[in-house]
């Protein structure tokens, strides 16, 4: 399983490099943007960081993996995999029905992963709403204009999410799992780039765990460099005859990229209108405060301990 070193090119100031973990990306061929998001140290607190091994998030479709890729996410020990997409972007991606009865932890058809203990779940932001790159830009026409776009478009997200009504309570069902009682399996969270759902759902969980705004952002800044491969054919789909930004590749340019400034934006916009992560985890998302304790209880762990959890999982055999 290859690891790409992409420290040295990590966007922002120098000391980014000593606040998140190097190498961030795990190549498995069909899936971009792959990375544990684990790793990154809490500056307040000397010595301690986010445990690795735990929290992975990536871009594209895992359900697309042939059984090279498969072999290699249970190597990394993912036993749930979280999808923010809709209805409509599974259905764009070839799943016809996301085999969800009512209850979250409903697999898709996915032959797949059949027999592999991989559980895929269908945790949607917006049930019936296109949420890719293309619906984004033209549902928000100041989603491309720069951070403050971006941090309104978040705040559809933020507020979707927290919704009483919603018949999947993605966000809830993602930190539910990771306060779970003994120590939580390892989990891969995506949506349809890797971007704006998922770069929320994770900012979310750092920010529980104590680490800083700059390291949330720089963190959420690496999907520029996740997405680069695949950068040029959303911006060519994004600016084609008929789309919202037709024509217009500086635009399309901002609306595909992860600068850290659209996340540090957002979390100051979370702490104005809800008080505070927390607060809005707990007061919004329905979380208990025991259960936000019992996150960081499984995440936060010594910064060797983190190290070492990298080196076991690098050593297990590819299956």
């Amino acid at each position: 399983m290859a690891i790409e070193n992409s420290g040295t090119a990590t966007p922002g100031a120098s000391n980014t490099i000593q606040r998140l973990p190097s190498p961030p990306f795990i190549h498995v061929p069909g899936l971009t943007n792959l990375r544990d998001a684990g790793g990154c140290t809490l500056e307040n607190i000397p010595g301690k960081a986010v445990r690795r091994g735990i929290l992975f998030r990536s871009a594209a479709d895992p359900c697309k993996l042939d059984a090279t890729g498969v072999a290699m996410l249970l190597r990394l020990g993912i036993t749930h995999v979280f999808d923010l997409r809709s209805v409509i972007e599974l259905g764009r991606s070839g799943i016809q029905g996301h085999g969800v009865s009512g209850d979250q932890g409903q697999v898709h058809d996915d032959q797949a992963m059949c027999g592999t203990g991989i559980k895929r779940l269908f945790v949607p932001v917006f049930l019936d709403k296109d949420y890719s790159p293309e619906a984004l830009a033209e549902r928000f026409g100041h989603y491309s204009d720069g951070p403050e776009g971006f941090m309104k478009a978040y705040a559809t997200i933020l507020a979707a999410a927290a919704d009483p009504n919603h018949p999947y309570a993605p966000f809830r069902t993602i930190l539910e799992h990771l306060a779970s009682r003994t120590a939580p399996t390892p989990v891969l969270i995506h949506c349809t780039a890797g971007k704006d759902r998922t770069g929320v759902i994770i900012a979310l969980i750092l920010a529980l765990c104590h680490v800083s705004d700059e390291t949330i952002a720089d963190e959420y800044s690496l999907t520029e460099i996740g997405l680069a491969s695949r950068k040029e054919e959303i911006i060519q789909r994004l600016i084609r005859p008929g789309e919202a930004l037709e024509g217009d590749r500086e635009k399309a340019e901002r609306m595909v990229s992860a600068r850290k400034e659209n996340m540090l934006l957002t979390l100051r916009m979370i702490r104005e209108k809800y008080g505070s992560v927390e607060k809005y985890v707990t007061e919004h998302l329905g979380i208990s405060r025991e259960s936000v304790e019992q996150i960081r209880r499984n995440l936060i762990v010594d910064v060797e301990e983190s190290s070492s959890d990298k080196k076991e999982r690098e050593q297990r055999p590819l299956l």
